[in-house]
């Protein structure tokens, strides 16, 4: 998609830049350079959101002209902000826990133009049905290392789909970036 202005996706994350290349977004990435552990926990929707923004807003600042997406997955259990694990011990406690019942997958997008003041900021939900996992299954999952750098342990694109019964909303917010939002969001700066 051919837009006016240059766009910049605001994020390290290959998955989030393999999705947007398949809308057919023309992008260039710069990672932002964001504490994420300064921000406080709060009602995940808002969380994420906020976490967006900052991250779109903190790479915007050197390129006022360009339109800036920022986004920010996180999984909700029960009010619960579930992150990222840090070693193997805390992905099995995330992981059973997460696969005891639904939880929700929230991704905060922002768009942010310095040059004119343009921030737009919506947020996805995705409820999550997990199958119940074994003992062995959950302790392969956990040697087989793709949890490392996801919220809540698992990539539902790299495997992580055998331990899902259903999905009730946008498969591509559980992969980390909800294109179909996006599109809407990107409207008014897309020319077909």
């Amino acid at each position: 998609m051919r837009c006016p202005v240059s766009v910049i996706l605001a994020s390290a994350s290959p998955r989030r830049r393999e999705l947007l290349t398949e809308a057919g977004y023309e992008f260039r990435v710069v990672p932002p350079e964001i504490d994420e552990s300064a921000f406080a926990n709060e009602n995940p929707r808002k969380y994420a959101e906020r976490l967006a923004l900052a991250k779109a807003k903190n790479v915007a600042g050197g390129f006022p002209e360009s339109l800036v997406i920022g986004a920010d997955t996180v999984v909700d259990f029960q009010g619960e902000i579930i992150g990222k694990a840090a070693n193997e011990k805390e992905a099995e406690v995330i992981v059973r826990k997460l696969f005891s019942g639904p939880h929700k997958v929230i991704t905060g997008v922002a768009i942010v133009r310095a040059s004119d003041g343009v921030e737009i900021v919506e947020s996805e939900s995705t409820t999550v049905y997990p199958k119940a996992l074994t003992d062995k299954q959950i302790e392969e999952h956990i040697k087989g290392g793709t949890w490392k750098g996801k919220a809540g342990a698992y990539a539902i694109q790299e495997g992580g789909d055998v331990f899902i019964e259903r999905i009730e909303g946008s498969l591509t917010n559980v992969m980390g970036l909800p294109t179909e939002l996006l599109g809407k969001m990107m409207k008014k700066f897309v020319s077909f």
